[in-house]
């Protein structure tokens, strides 16, 4: 088995490949002030509640957004399985052709989800990433990572909103029956759902205009299957293709634990 790992600033997913299955997708809170062995006993009992054995675990690599998580959960993955991560950054080959001003800018997760886009969908393509942050990605016909797009996420506005105005609570993300809110709680649902789902379709005419032509567009994270019904434009939901990129970076680096 090979374990993909994703940390993000609000959870770590991790999944679990045997050859070219995806058997388990299990999610947990990202928390920096965790320890190694912390990490280790979690894996450990993320392993066991999959029926995943320890000695069955041949590789595993590891993207983070976070650095503070980044070394003591990767050794982490080392005590427990005696098998050193891979850690998605300069030195790994992804053949992904980076055209931006500065390649190691690019944060892992975005990489990782360009890898597996390229793997699956028919380039050009616009890559939405739904977490904590909203990122966009785009790819030319050439298979060239051109640049993209940063924008808070819908829970970080949302949580903004609530925490710096006196009046206006939090609320799910659950998509209200009408764009128009009779009250507040709906007026934010509204905001969170359409609101991201109008910007989601602005964006894409927009950068195909740019890009000259219609793109595939593919959306992931943790929010993305809230928000994609809602979008007007066709969007491709992917949950895990990160997991898939970071695999695809795996067999591209050690081929012979495939």
């Amino acid at each position: 088995m090979i374990l993909t790992i994703d940390v993000g600033n609000s959870n770590i997913v991790l999944g679990g490949w045997k050859g070219d299955a995806l058997t388990f997708v299990s999610r947990m809170k990202t928390d920096r002030e965790r320890m190694r062995d912390d990490h280790a006993v979690t894996l450990k009992g993320v392993l066991e509640l999959n029926g995943v054995r320890v000695a069955e675990v041949e590789g595993a690599i590891l993207s983070s957004v976070v650095p503070q998580v980044t070394g003591s959960l990767a050794g982490a993955v080392e005590k427990l399985t005696g098998r050193r991560a891979l850690v998605l950054g300069p030195g790994l080959k992804t053949g992904l052709d980076i055209r931006i001003d500065n390649p190691s800018q690019l944060g892992s997760d975005i990489v990782a989800d360009a890898v597996g886009a390229l793997q699956k969908y028919s380039k050009p393509i616009i890559l939405f990433d739904l977490g904590t942050a909203t990122t966009i990605g785009t790819i030319d016909r050439e298979g060239h990572y051109l640049g993209g797009v940063i924008f808070p996420g819908v829970r970080l506005g949302l949580d903004a909103l609530s925490a710096r105005t006196a009046q206006l609570p939090q609320v799910g993300l659950e998509p209200p029956h009408n764009v128009i809110g009779p009250n507040t709680v709906e007026a934010m649902k509204s905001g969170a759902v359409y609101g991201t789902a109008s910007f989601m379709d602005g964006m894409v005419a927009r950068i195909e205009a740019q890009m000259g032509g219609k793109a595939t567009v593919v959306a992931t994270g943790g929010i993305a299957h809230e928000i994609v019904p809602h979008c007007r434009c066709d969007v491709i939901y992917d949950a895990d293709l990160l997991l898939e990129g970071l695999r695809a970076i795996y067999r591209r680096n050690c081929p012979m634990n495939l």
